[in-house]
Formats: C-alpha cells, sequence, structure tokens
C-alpha cells in the first residue's frame, strides 16, 4: 500500500494537528487572548493542512508531494511563532511544528535547506 512508505510523514501530521488544535483552543484561555491572536491563527492553518496532507498521503494522492511542501511552510511558521511564547501547549505545539516540517520536506523531496533557498528564488533542477 502507498501510505505505508509515508507513515512517519503521516503519523507526525496527525500528531501536529492535535498538537496545534490543542494549543489554539488553549490560546483561547490565556490572560491576553490579543497577544496570542497569531499563534491561534496559525495552529488553525497548521492543523487544516496537516491533515489534507496526511489524508492525501493515505491515499496515495497525486498532489500528496505539493501539499506536504506546503504543510512544511506552514508548520515551520507555526511553530516559530509558537516557539516565542513560553506556555507549556505553545511549546509542545513548536516541537510538533518542527518535526511535522522535517518529515514533510523529507516526503515531498525539498530538504532542509528548501524554504531558505525558495526565499532567495533559487530553484533545484
Amino acid at each position: 500500500m502507498a501510505h505505508q512508505q509515508f507513515q512517519s510523514c503521516i503519523d507526525a501530521c496527525n500528531e501536529c494537528a492535535v498538537a496545534c488544535n490543542h494549543c489554539a483552543t488553549a490560546c483561547l484561555q490565556e490572560p491576553d487572548v490579543k497577544m496570542m491572536a497569531r499563534c491561534s491563527a496559525l495552529d488553525i492553518e497548521c492543523a487544516a493542512i496537516c491533515q489534507l496532507a496526511a489524508a492525501s498521503m493515505a491515499r496515495g494522492g497525486e498532489f500528496a508531494s505539493a501539499i506536504c511542501a506546503v504543510c512544511a511552510d506552514i508548520c515551520e511558521a507555526c511553530g516559530d511563532e509558537c516557539a516565542k511564547h513560553s506556555m507549556a501547549h505553545c511549546q509542545d505545539c513548536a516541537k510538533a511544528c518542527q518535526r511535522c516540517a522535517q518529515e514533510c520536506r523529507k516526503m515531498s523531496g525539498q530538504g532542509a535547506g528548501a524554504r531558505a533557498d525558495a526565499a532567495l528564488g533559487v530553484h533545484a533542477h
């Protein structure tokens, strides 16, 4: 089955989606909710793309690699934001996002430096 070769990435995506959903809800319980707005918004975006990526890989979807490339970018942004906050739910989410980003980069064949290269306009041939 196609999904077995991507199981590590599927697991990372599912774990990240759970962490992001938890973090988004926990952010709404913080004393300064306004300060947590970007964190919560990125959590919601990240959870959604992680769920889509996991489902696409499980189906052996034609665009799974492209979805995982986008997922890695969103996970990195979410992880960077969560890492700025000291709450345990944010720190746990940041770790899950980092792991998911790494797995999605591997799955999509981008490698660790792909985001930096893309930001600089460098394209692999």
